[in-house]
């Protein structure tokens, strides 16, 4: 097949080119050239901006197109307008974010979309899930039966820009008492990059329809899976310690970012991290071994700069100081 990758140099539009390729497609890069730009060299790279700046797109036909970039419905509505004659497939890579509500389940495909209250709004960090469940609308509006929506929920691996999950394996390598928050039985959810990647292209080929969410594993985990797992794969000295979520609340610890794959009780998102996968995994979804995912993660972080700034997880300090005060707590 002829694929063309609406970005495909950072995360997971990388390694959507990597698996096209492994399958023996032809991939063409469409991108600002701006992240990676020496990333794929063999491959045909077209320079431009999705917003106002497409003529590199113009004339040219491909089987599937790949969006992995999408965030506002305006701007998804000039690619999709334009390609809507030089393909016939066109995947749009969503987010369970979609969603409107993640305090009422089971949640799959089916469920109610978030909606926007002003259609006009370009607020990503505000709207971020209503405008991504606008811009579903925006594909589905055009190619109908030839779309494919994916909607992942936290996407880790290597080249993850995030340190949502990196945090973890790296934390545990480093030893001695880690904290984590709540209990060990709270289910989370998260999928590997190379496998969303790996199934994504496969879905392609056989021009799928409709939309799939991508994310967690099966069966589902959990925080103390997790730990298990990182302390098995580091083989270091360390040791949990599970931490009130009152007490970090208290403490003005932050969910998700300060904690990675924190989300706690008080948000009433209790469907958030264990969104229904059936359809995905019917239609030939796979994942990779936890502890493959840990050890590949820990090795390319340790392959970046050794000062390179974290954006997520609690600093080394900030976490000292979180545990003796709890354990001043519990021992009062």
């Amino acid at each position: 097949m002829n694929i063309l990758l609406l970005g495909g140099t950072k995360f997971l539009g990388r390694y959507l080119a990597e698996a096209a390729l492994e399958r023996n497609h032809e991939v063409t890069l469409f991108n600002r050239g701006l992240s990676n730009p020496g990333l794929f060299p063999a491959i045909e790279q077209l320079q431009g901006d999705r917003d106002g700046q497409l003529d590199a797109l113009r004339g040219r036909q491909w089987d599937a197109v790949i969006d992995t970039c999408g965030y506002v419905p305006r701007v998804v509505r000039q690619s999709v307008q334009l390609l809507a004659g030089q393909t016939s497939h066109y995947t749009f890579i969503s987010s369970i974010s979609a969603y409107a509500d993640f305090a009422q389940g089971p949640i799959d495909e089916n469920s109610a979309l978030g909606q926007l209250e002003d259609p006009d709004t370009e607020d990503i960090g505000a709207y971020y899930g209503p405008l991504k469940a606008a811009c579903e609308q925006v594909v589905a509006e055009q190619f109908q039966s030839g779309t494919l929506i994916i909607r992942p929920g936290l996407i880790v691996g290597p080249h993850d820009p995030t340190d949502r999950f990196t945090y973890w394996p790296q934390r545990y390598a480093e030893g001695g008492t880690v904290l984590m928050p709540g209990a060990p039985g709270r289910p989370i959810q998260f999928i590997d990059v190379r496998d969303l990647a790996e199934w994504t292209i496969r879905m392609v080929e056989v021009k799928a329809g409709g939309a799939y969410n991508a994310t967690g594993v099966h069966p589902s985990l959990t925080m103390g899976d997790l730990a298990e797992a990182c302390e098995r794969v580091t083989e270091t000295n360390a040791k949990t310690e599970w931490v009130s979520e009152a007490f970090l609340h208290d403490q003005g610890v932050g969910e998700w970012m300060d904690l990675p794959l924190w989300v706690s009780e008080r948000m009433n998102w209790l469907y958030f991290m264990n969104v229904s996968i059936h359809k995905a995994l019917a239609g030939g979804l796979t994942f990779r071994p936890l502890e493959q995912t840990i050890a590949d993660t820990l090795a390319w972080h340790r392959s970046r700069h050794p000062y390179t700034e974290w954006r997520a997880g609690l600093r080394p300090e900030r976490e000292q100081e979180l545990l003796r005060a709890y354990a001043a707590v519990e021992k009062a």
